[in-house]
């Protein structure tokens, strides 16, 4: 038998991918069956997100319907007693919610396999401070050509409008956590109870038996 136990915020994010993305887009109203999904997980533009510089940090995933696109950041009560009435994300991880937007609304398929035609046609539009746009050759250029036309292939219309910002929020009911009532305006807040899925603060991610 192989299985696999995880820890942790990360390990809550993927076991929500495998089984909470109808409890997600329920939210939404969004009538996309789970199947019919693309999902990123910790797709990754950068380290970090340094000034004066084109990369800006990581998803905790990205959930692509035939209707919206979901751009996650997970948080977790750290199977303690949660008691904040705010959790406010950081400037970089807002912004960079912001900027993958903008990618994805003015990117088209002409620009395929030329990314410096995209850069020459946006550069100016490009108007975040102390960012520039991803150069020609570079790996987050690579990573992002690759991320937007894939989505693309699943959902065929993009605007702002069908572009989500979400904050997963894995708490523990059985515990005295409680869910923070004030968050980024700009987000919307998805609580995911683990309580029942965790032995020993861990959750299983993937479980197989051998085949007799």
């Amino acid at each position: 038998m192989v299985k696999i136990i995880g820890y942790g915020e990360d390990s809550f994010t993927l076991w929500a991918l495998k089984q909470r993305v109808s409890k997600i887009l329920e939210e939404f109203r969004d009538k996309t069956a789970p199947s019919e999904c693309l999902i990123f997980y910790r797709p990754s533009f950068g380290r970090c997100s340094r000034k004066n510089s084109s990369v800006f940090g990581e998803f905790d995933a990205i959930i692509v319907s035939l209707k919206n696109i979901y751009l996650i950041e997970s948080k977790w009560d750290n199977l303690s007693e949660f008691k904040k009435d705010e959790l406010v994300l950081r400037d970089e991880q807002t912004l960079r919610h912001q900027i993958f937007s903008w990618y994805l609304t003015h990117w088209n398929k002409e620009y395929s396999g030329h990314w410096e035609n995209f850069i020459e046609k946006h550069r100016d539009n490009f108007k975040f401070d102390g960012k520039t746009m991803a150069q020609k050759g570079s790996l987050l250029a690579t990573n992002l050509e690759y991320i937007i036309t894939k989505t693309i292939e699943y959902c065929k219309t993009i605007t702002y409008d069908n572009i989500k910002n979400m904050l997963l929020f894995f708490y523990d009911s059985k515990k005295k956590s409680k869910l923070p009532i004030e968050i980024n305006s700009t987000f919307t807040m998805i609580p995911i109870d683990y309580s029942e899925e965790t032995e020993g603060n861990f959750v299983t991610l993937f479980e197989e038996h051998d085949a007799q």
